[in-house]
């Protein structure tokens, strides 16, 4: 069965996990392939170099595909901790909710996760754009330097904690801001930004008006006795 010309289907119930990821390693720029069965099994799709095209046709579990560099992958489901963990470039799309960590340390490319994602997504993220439409748990963006994330829904406790240089935007509700987070004016170029990456993250009927910016008040960069207390 063939769901396009030159998409190739992988059946991960008649061949390896080990199998999976090879073959997609040493696809070419143009290849397409669509991935049967995958049972939430971890580590899928994960070290890819080139701009190939890869959809998960369920559940994938832990670190999805991580340390992605160009292709596109989307998952036609729920994914696991860490999915696109360490990402270079290129692009990830959870069409369903994600587990804890999401993006984790990632530099650059853009995550996109249509539902929730759980605790810490976006910690340590280092230039990567991540874009969710639901809420994130608490210690999103923890220790995030650089990159953009969006929430369109809430945020839990602690949110931006020993915050460097990335923005978040949240329009819903924060329960609390982690040390050294605080909400920052909202300028007509970040609002120009934001209806950007709503954009890229498929956002089309929420405007980026509506949303709240939050940054590093910048104390703890290096320590100073006087910014203990912030610690």
């Amino acid at each position: 069965m063939s769901c396009a010309r030159n998409t190739r289907i992988f059946d991960l119930g008649a061949s390896t996990l080990r199998e999976l990821n090879s073959t997609l390693q040493q696809e070419g720029a143009e290849g397409a392939w669509e991935i049967h069965n995958p049972a939430g099994r971890h580590s899928l799709a994960v070290g890819l170099t080139q701009p190939v095209s890869v959809t998960i046709d369920g559940h994938a579990g832990y670190y999805a595909a991580g340390m992605n560099q160009r292709a596109n992958v989307v998952v036609n489901g729920n994914a696991g901790q860490g999915v696109a963990e360490n990402m270079m470039s290129g692009s990830v799309h959870v069409k369903g909710n994600a587990g804890s960590s999401a993006g984790a340390t990632a530099h650059g490319g853009l995550l996109v996760i249509d539902g929730d994602a759980g605790a810490r997504c976006g910690i340590s993220m280092k230039g990567v754009d991540i874009v969710v439409r639901g809420s994130v748990g608490h210690m999103s963006a923890f220790m995030a330097q650089s990159g953009n994330l969006v929430v369109c829904g809430d945020a839990g406790e602690a949110l931006g904690d020993s915050l460097y240089e990335t923005n978040i935007f949240v329009r819903g509700a924060v329960k609390s801001l982690g040390a050294d987070c605080e909400e920052k004016e909202m300028t007509p170029e970040d609002i120009q930004n934001l209806t950007k990456l709503l954009s890229k993250g498929g956002v089309i009927d929420i405007k980026a008006d509506e949303f709240r910016r939050y940054g590093s008040a910048r104390k703890l960069y290096h320590f100073r006795v006087d910014n203990a207390s912030a610690y």
